[in-house]
């Protein structure tokens, strides 16, 4: 889809199921951009909706699926690469990996994923639905990556760069068009 969408495609690891790669959060911002124009009306984006980055709250919530524990498959911080890719060096087709109680999969490992809030502290209290800082200097990410470890294949990790790592990638998220 990236590449119909932005003509090209800069993943190391190219396929027609592997996910995107080496894309900074502005390449995604401009991919979305591109989508949204393309799908404006059309009948496979639901009237009133578009297409973003996920909020990193966004995230969590679609990778726990109603679960409370480490991780979608339980409380084990260990999973198996049945369950995750995660220390391969190499992206593997999406889709492969056992999905969450919602139909989501690869929520952990193959790619980190960018997410649209600024990197901070999280508000204190309860909040529902919260967003990042309004600015800052370095975006979240979610997810995991191919060189990542067992123990950060967890739905809480959050972690932020000063510049994107080869094993970036994108998950869209479908929001209301305000």
């Amino acid at each position: 889809m990236w590449a119909s969408v932005m003509g090209n495609n800069p993943s190391n690891f190219k396929g027609i199921k592997r996910p995107v790669e080496t894309i900074s959060w502005d390449d995604c911002q401009e991919y979305i951009k591109k989508l949204n124009a393309l799908l404006g009306g059309a009948a496979t984006a639901p009237a009133g909706f578009k297409f973003s980055l996920p909020t990193e709250a966004q995230w969590e919530y679609a990778c726990r699926a109603g679960t409370t524990t480490t991780n979608y498959f339980g409380d084990s911080p260990w999973l198996s690469e049945q369950q995750a890719n995660r220390v391969s060096g190499e992206t593997k087709d999406v889709g492969r990996y056992p999905a969450n109680a919602w139909g989501l999969r690869d929520m952990h490992g193959n790619v980190w994923e960018w997410c649209a809030d600024w990197y901070g502290d999280y508000p204190g209290g309860a909040v529902t639905d919260p967003t990042g800082p309004s600015d800052g200097s370095r975006r979240v990410i979610r997810g995991t990556g191919i060189d990542g470890n067992v123990q950060v294949c967890r739905a809480a990790l959050r972690a932020s760069l000063p510049f994107h790592p080869s094993d970036m990638g994108v998950r869209l998220a479908l929001v209301r068009a305000d």
